[in-house]
């Protein structure tokens, strides 16, 4: 029996993976109920805490990056290995400029925060003479990585669909269909091209490495696929929006209670309104039915107030980061204490995605030097994360300033913490420039 094809393989591949991809996407979009209700005037409330979840972990991630990148010699660094690291800097930004990067990082984090797993794609566009990157959906990934190593990949595949339109730009010469089925997958050494399961290229690797960053939301031990935030949160946000469908039905009874009758065979005009007045007979009572007596809605409130620290405990997200601090007036020290788990998930996502942005930025300098004829590959070039908590910029600035004077922190180590200057070379350059010039001007002619 020969072997498998690819688009055969893809489609036995990673069923578990795919299916945690559906559900989690159907979740945060809103999906929370289990079944469907079968009478669609059940009401039944969707408080999407999911996405506000995802929103602020993700923005608190990102905040303050920058990418910097240093001479090859630490200390005493040359004219030459400054202006080499000058250069691998501005290309760096030209790209991400070129491919709004900002955007487009932020719109994969929430990807990579619901599904679990995020993807970079980093290639050559012929047409433009410029480096391009993407973010494919996850779920048209398939990678394969050595045994003894669940880090290191040997073989990525994507997987994805072309309209007619589309595969007569992408693939020009070849017989397309209405909806067209592409697979392509990189080793180091070899490319391959599946168009509608049938094999069309079969080449040299133009890259000599694989063009894809793979990285998970978060780790776990031994297995290359991450986990989503919201892997802990299904069952407490289920049972958030149900406690709170339940609240709401008692509070609409309560405005339009139900009227008891007993003793009475037959009724008419009864009806729960301001002025009523009811003719009953003889022996007959009726009450309405009070559905806050005993204290109900306070137990209710209750139990949604432990279901939401619930939440938040195992989100990691306090409620401070959504600015409620139950109106106390924390100290520096107390609202850093109170958002400690929000900092200690975002350090722990940092040392992934540190990881993944340098893999994709050896990609681009190393793109940059094959088709530009350029020499930019061995820059040192590292990412530089803001403070998750709220920042007090005088005192920054001060205690950069202090420790400059001092000779603990440079002038090019200082401007990478402060995160504000995006050519710190340079800018130490025109302050000494500035201040020789203003020297010179200052100084009295003899």
């Amino acid at each position: 029996m020969p072997p498998l094809t690819i688009p055969e393989q893809l489609k036995k591949r990673d069923r578990d993976r795919l299916a945690r991809y559906t559900r989690a996407l159907d979740f945060y979009n809103g999906k929370q109920w289990p079944n469907a209700p079968r009478n669609n005037a059940i009401r039944r409330l969707t408080l999407n805490y999911a996405r506000s979840i995802i929103h602020k972990a993700c923005a608190a991630l990102l905040t303050g990056r920058t990418t910097v990148v240093h001479p090859s010699t630490e200390t005493n660094p040359t004219p030459d290995e400054l202006s080499h690291a000058d250069q691998a800097e501005t290309a760096l930004q030209q790209v991400a400029q070129q491919n709004n990067l900002t955007a487009l990082d932020f719109d994969t984090e929430i990807d990579c925060a619901v599904l679990g797993d995020g993807a970079y794609k980093v290639y050559w566009d012929p047409t433009f003479k410029q480096v391009r990157v993407s973010a494919p959906d996850p779920s048209g990934i398939f990678a394969w990585h050595w045994p003894d190593d669940p880090y290191t990949l040997w073989r990525v595949a994507h997987q994805y669909t072309l309209d007619e339109e589309n595969a007569a730009i992408a693939l020009p010469g070849l017989a397309h269909r209405p909806q067209n089925a592409i697979v392509e997958t990189y080793t180091t050494d070899n490319y391959q091209l599946w168009l509608n399961a049938a094999l069309v290229r079969n080449e040299a690797n133009p890259y000599r490495f694989i063009p894809f960053v793979i990285f998970p939301n978060v780790r776990e031990p031994k297995q290359l696929w991450g986990t989503s935030d919201l892997d802990t949160l299904y069952d407490p946000l289920t049972e958030l929006n149900r406690e709170l469908t339940q609240l709401s039905l008692i509070m609409e009874l309560s405005g339009n209670p139900i009227a008891a009758l007993s003793g009475v065979t037959e009724a008419q005009d009864i009806a729960v309104r301001p002025g009523a007045i009811w003719e009953l007979p003889k022996d007959a009572k009726a009450e309405l039915l009070d559905l806050l007596r005993g204290g109900a809605p306070t137990l209710h409130v209750e139990y949604l107030a432990a279901i939401y620290r619930l939440i938040h405990d195992l989100a990691e997200t306090p409620r401070a980061a959504f600015g409620d601090t139950g109106g106390r007036d924390l100290s520096g020290v107390a609202l850093e204490l109170e958002l400690d788990p929000l900092v200690k998930k975002t350090d722990r996502k940092r040392i992934i995605r540190t990881q993944a942005y340098r893999q994709r930025n050896a990609m681009i300098l190393a793109l940059l030097d094959q088709f530009t004829n350029t020499s930019l590959s061995g820059a040192r070039h590292d990412i530089a994360w803001g403070s998750v908590l709220p920042t007090d910029r005088d005192r920054q600035v001060a205690q950069e300033a202090q420790l400059v004077d001092r000779g603990i922190h440079s002038r090019r180590f200082a401007a990478d913490q402060l995160g504000n200057i995006d050519d710190p070379d340079a800018e130490l350059t025109r302050v000494l420039d500035e201040a020789q010039r203003f020297a010179q001007a200052t100084t009295p002619a003899p």
